[in-house]
């Protein structure tokens, strides 16, 4: 098994942030690719995220209202095969 983290995509020209809106998962659900995990608005439109992976939810970055930076981790999940991360994700910030 391995580990897959979902950064928050770039949803339009120039945003750097985006509101998060609703959760339409929570840690411990089996996903499907493609399915909806949360909705997130950015000053033009409001967009429903979808999940490039099946797997398991490890964890949920970020509460309902909570503005959040394009390119941070939003969802973090079990994967079969090796994912596009380490295991133990050690803080070099």
């Amino acid at each position: 098994m391995g580990r897959f983290v979902f950064k928050l995509p770039d949803v339009g020209e120039g945003t750097a942030e985006a509101e998060l809106v609703a959760w339409h998962v929570k840690v411990g659900d089996t996903v499907a690719e493609d399915q909806i995990l949360a909705d997130i608005m950015t000053d033009k439109a409001t967009v429903e995220l979808t999940s490039p992976v099946a797997g398991k939810v490890l964890a949920a970055h970020g509460e309902v209202g909570q503005q959040l930076a394009v390119g941070s981790p939003l969802v973090e999940f079990e994967v079969e095969g090796a994912g596009n991360a380490a295991a133990a994700d050690p803080s070099t910030a």
